[in-house]
């Protein structure tokens, strides 16, 4: 299945219209709203990430059932999108989508891996999710493409873990500081490792040793689970 590139679907319309349906109180106005201008971005949302990262271990025999679920769990947490903390949609929207899927099919990975023999597991590594290319020519995913891709995975696991990964109060500061330069890093022009130093003691006051250790860790974390993803060719954060 062709993987349509965003832009055909998920607009600038759509992200005016995600804000539109949550400040509308109006019943009618909200349903006509999704109607023709959201669910179709969030089919489409759902299907490529499902395909892209080849979440297949499901309990339905039809996707678009899986996707069914998914978009009603989309819908259950609209009126938390935010734009005025700097996140697209799209990226906001897709960030829930995934984290979804990685419990859905974990979950369904391990009731396939309990009812099969080990000997059987030992010769086929097909039980895992994975960022790879699809049959077609002209679904294939560059070498950047995986990279962005494990780098949107790579930041939701160091958020969600951010207490876990960095006890102390302000080297978690530190840490989402520089997150935020990943979360927003196809909107950012800057590339000078000093101008990055500056741009972080903006956002919190610390000194560039402190930014340095933090950072380190965070690329320790990074390389750690990259090279395990090229090595296995699915991913396991840990």
């Amino acid at each position: 299945m062709t993987v349509t590139n965003k832009k055909n679907y998920f607009t600038q319309d759509t992200e005016d219209a995600i804000v539109a349906y949550n400040l509308s109180v109006d019943y009618g106005e909200r349903s006509k709203i999704y109607d023709e201008r959201i669910n179709y971005a969030f089919f489409k949302l759902t299907q490529n990430i499902i395909h892209t990262f080849k979440f297949y271990h499901t309990e339905v025999e039809n996707i678009e059932d899986l996707q069914h679920e998914i978009i009603i769990f989309l819908l259950s947490k609209i009126h938390l999108f935010d734009p005025s903390k700097g996140a697209k949609a799209y990226s906001y929207f897709g960030t829930i989508v995934k984290r979804w899927l990685i419990l859905y099919n974990d979950k369904n990975y391990k009731k396939k891996v309990a009812s099969i023999p080990v000997s059987v597991l030992e010769e086929d590594n097909s039980f895992s999710y994975t960022i790879e290319e699809n049959n077609s020519p002209s679904d294939k995913l560059s070498h950047g493409d995986k990279i962005s891709l494990f780098m949107d995975l790579y930041v939701e696991y160091c958020t969600e873990n951010l207490e876990v990964l960095f006890p102390k109060d302000q080297d978690a500061k530190i840490a989402d500081a520089i997150l935020e330069l990943f979360r927003k890093r196809e909107h950012l022009d800057i590339f000078n490792k000093k101008a990055l130093y500056i741009y972080i003691r903006e956002m919190i006051d610390v000194k560039t040793p402190k930014i340095t250790k933090i950072a380190d860790r965070l690329h320790k974390i990074f390389k750690t689970n990259y090279i395990f993803y090229l090595e296995n060719g699915h991913i396991k954060f840990h």
